[in-house]
């Protein structure tokens, strides 16, 4: 049996076919004498029922396993990061409140005198 080579996610040539090259416009990272086209492998152990069922949801969606993966990892960046700023935004609203209390003076009225009804 053959040694499994590794592939290009942009143009699935193998990676010995990529010796020497430059990349697809993206930034290349060199690790120990390897070459990373922005992209790195991961290996995810998984139950084979459930790669099954996702191979055939992803081909309904036109993409692949890995499309998959990658997309929802993006999207759960994606949230985190906004849940960071919404974090971030509501810590500077609470100190602000801090910073500015206004000091009215003593109610002199009752809720009832404002709500008078005819």
């Amino acid at each position: 049996m053959g040694r499994l080579v590794a592939q290009c996610g942009k143009c699935r040539t193998s990676s010995r076919e990529h010796a020497g090259y430059r990349g697809h416009g993206e930034n290349v990272a060199r690790n120990k004498g390897i070459t990373y086209y922005g992209y790195v492998n991961i290996t995810l152990s998984l139950p084979e029922e459930l790669v099954k069922r996702v191979r055939k949801i992803a081909v309904d969606r036109d993409t692949t396993l890995t499309g998959l993966v990658r997309e929802y990892l993006n999207e759960l960046a994606r949230q985190e990061a906004a849940a960071g700023r919404q974090r971030r935004e509501r810590q500077a609203l609470e100190r602000s409140f801090e910073q500015f209390q206004f000091r009215v003076g003593n109610r002199t009225w009752k809720r009832e005198d404002l709500h008078e009804r005819a």
